[in-house]
């Protein structure tokens, strides 16, 4: 009983690590989701300023940013748990370069790298709603 239990629990821990984008726990890379907000650019955080959110520990260039996310994190966490928002759009998880994002209608969406962030803002808006109907229909599994 006590092997079923664990398998269990791996099981459910491997499908957590599936909803956010992360290494080691850690989402965006180490970057600050609030930056992209505050400064319009991909800033790394440090390990001493960290917050929990659902699956992902995010990481913070200030101590200012930490509070603002800890009082909304829903409001600057990326899109599609940090995945490509183009690979979405085509119905697949891919990595993504922190320095590739476009803030949309108050929303941080992440690209595998420019050159995918430049085809993507092509058709940005159809993508977007690809992306969200893909999403959507990955997390009702």
């Amino acid at each position: 009983m006590r092997k079923l239990i664990f398998k269990l629990m791996l099981l459910y821990a491997s499908f957590l690590q599936a909803q956010t984008n992360q290494k080691n726990g850690v989402a965006i890379e180490g970057h600050d989701p609030v930056a992209y907000f505050t400064m319009n650019k991909a800033v790394r955080g440090s390990k001493q300023l960290q917050a929990k959110f659902e699956d992902a520990t995010y990481y913070f260039a200030t101590i200012d940013n930490k509070r603002l996310f800890e009082e909304n994190p829903r409001k600057y966490i990326p899109q599609y748990g940090g995945y490509c928002a183009y690979g979405m759009s085509n119905g697949y998880k891919a990595p993504i370069e922190p320095e590739a994002f476009t803030i949309v209608d108050g929303k941080l969406y992440l690209n595998y790298n420019l050159e995918v962030r430049k085809e993507w803002q092509k058709e940005r808006d159809e993508r977007i709603k690809r992306a969200d109907a893909n999403w959507n229909k990955m997390h009702k599994k």
